[in-house]
């Protein structure tokens, strides 16, 4: 008889220990992060990193990673993460969603390093606060903003007169931006809106003549390796900028723990993101000549004529694409 209960004892403690594993595994939130980061990126290492975080906070988060663009582009990201297919992203947040989303496109609002960790970096920038009041309009939660550097182009062919603006005799992608497309065509050249996952395919078929697109890295690491591409044109009209957000409606599902800890997970691994590009960008210059690729650089008084021109020319008409409201407020007035 005292067997039979050491034995029924035995058992129950098995059983109530198998309902406690049971009750934690159903109790831990399996999250899908999709990113667009390329593998040989260091961002995918940080990306990487920050996953690792919040799930050794032991806050009950598991996350699953999709990096690549293998969930899609920025452009689709944006609005899977609205209807709550995918819970994390870390993308380039497009405009298609929301036209007040072409401030992220704003041409010469950062020119500098210092400028770009106060305007990017900073959570409580003006800038920060603007977005995240956006994005919560559309059903997103802003996480984090990086800034891996300046944009130029990447491009088969030499434009004529590429320091001027004049007609360049080339047509180049631009991402699905209004402020991008003029921006560049205010410049001379010609042309396409396309999704960033077409790019390489279109360049290398020829369908177009470049793209602009890429910091040195982003340059090097999709086109150079790949062995497209022949010049870079460092024209820094914008930054290259991914963003870390959330789905409204995976965050509504978390607890204040849990949030915290996404949240701080993505402001840290943003600003090593920031850090680490800028700290990069000479090297893939140099890893792009090494490639073959010439450099087409601006001298200090061509790169001023051009900004001055960009500011007379499509600064404009960026009240009633943007709101006029929200350039006000980044111009401090």
């Amino acid at each position: 008889m005292r067997f039979s209960k050491r034995v029924f004892s035995a058992i129950s403690g098995l059983a109530l220990a198998g309902l406690l594993v049971t009750t934690a595994v159903a109790d831990t939130v399996r999250l899908k992060l999709a990113g667009t980061y390329p593998a040989n990126h260091f961002g995918d290492a940080i990306v990487k990193n920050m996953i690792k975080e919040i799930e050794d906070a032991d806050v009950g988060l598991k996350v699953s990673y999709f990096g690549a663009s293998q969930l899609g582009s920025g452009e689709e990201l944006v609005e899977d993460a609205i209807r709550g297919n995918i819970d994390l992203v870390q993308a380039f947040i497009y405009a298609q969603a929301d036209p007040r989303l072409e401030m992220m496109n704003l041409p010469g609002l950062v020119t500098t390093f210092d400028e770009l960790k106060a305007v990017y970096g900073d959570p409580n920038s003006k800038f920060n606060k603007i977005l995240a009041k956006i994005m919560k309009d559309l059903g997103l939660v802003y996480l984090a903003n990086t800034g891996e550097g300046l944009v130029g182009i990447v491009a088969n062919k030499k434009p004529t007169d590429y320091a001027g603006f004049g007609d360049k005799g080339m047509n180049i992608r631009v991402w699905s931006s209004e402020v991008a497309k003029k921006t560049t065509e205010s410049l001379g050249y010609r042309t396409t809106t396309m999704n960033w996952a077409e790019v390489l395919p279109a360049l290398q078929a020829g369908v177009i003549d470049g793209a602009i697109c890429c910091t040195p890295e982003w340059a090097y690491s999709t086109f150079a390796t790949a062995g497209v591409g022949k010049y870079f044109i460092p024209v820094n009209t914008a930054i290259e900028a991914s963003s870390f957000y959330a789905s409204g409606k995976t965050w509504e599902k978390l607890n204040q723990k849990q949030r915290d800890v996404i949240r701080a997970a993505a402001e840290k691994a943003a600003s090593a993101a920031i850090n680490q590009s800028w700290e990069r960008t000479d090297g893939f210059i140099a890893k792009l000549k090494e490639a073959g690729w010439e450099i087409l650089e601006y001298s200090p008084e061509e790169r001023a004529a051009m900004v001055a021109h960009i500011q007379k020319n499509v600064w404009p008409d960026l009240g009633e694409m943007i709101g006029q409201d929200i350039i006000d407020e980044l111009r401090g007035k």
